[in-house]
């Protein structure tokens, strides 16, 4: 026999994309992230479901988004009951902006700040050229929860929490 879930409703507001949570072993959903723009969302949708999953919670995620055509409607565009990951983006959503890319640049930032603060912590504050290009690749290449803990491994090693 599968489980009948609550159906999500439509987030309130002009169409955006929005990532609406329910509460384990509840009918509340409640609105998790919200952007004009898909790809923020996603990846917040990801880093949501890994910490509610961390403590052992059930997630459920459904993501609104604007309709076809930019006719100012809201879509569903899936409704999940235990996504490791966000829907795929599907042929009819909206031509990639420039935001995405900024997002990018932005975490890429992030994870080289908590790498070279992992180097602080670690007493390695005099880098070179090369050093810095190797921590560069390694935030290129480096999601952000492997970035910190590679970080605390430094913190670690050196003996500061």
């Amino acid at each position: 026999m599968q489980e009948q879930r609550p159906r999500c409703p439509r987030p309130p507001g002009e169409p955006r994309w929005v990532a609406m949570f329910r509460e384990p072993g509840g009918d509340t959903w409640r609105v998790g992230a919200q952007s004009p723009y898909r790809e923020p969302v996603l990846y917040a949708v990801g880093d949501m479901t890994r910490t509610l999953r961390a403590r052992g919670d059930e997630v459920t995620v459904a993501l609104w988004g604007p309709g076809d055509g930019g006719s100012g409607a809201w879509r569903l565009f899936g409704t999940p009951s235990a996504a490791t990951r966000a829907p795929a983006p599907e042929p009819s959503a909206p031509p990639a902006s420039p935001e995405p890319e900024r997002l990018a640049e932005r975490m890429t930032d992030r994870r080289l700040q908590v790498l070279l603060a992992g180097l602080d912590r670690a007493g390695l504050y005099d880098l070179g050229p090369q050093d810095q290009e190797a921590v560069r690749v390694l935030a290129d290449r480096l999601d952000e929860p492997t970035a910190r803990r590679v970080a605390h491994w430094l913190a670690a090693a050196a003996g500061r929490p």
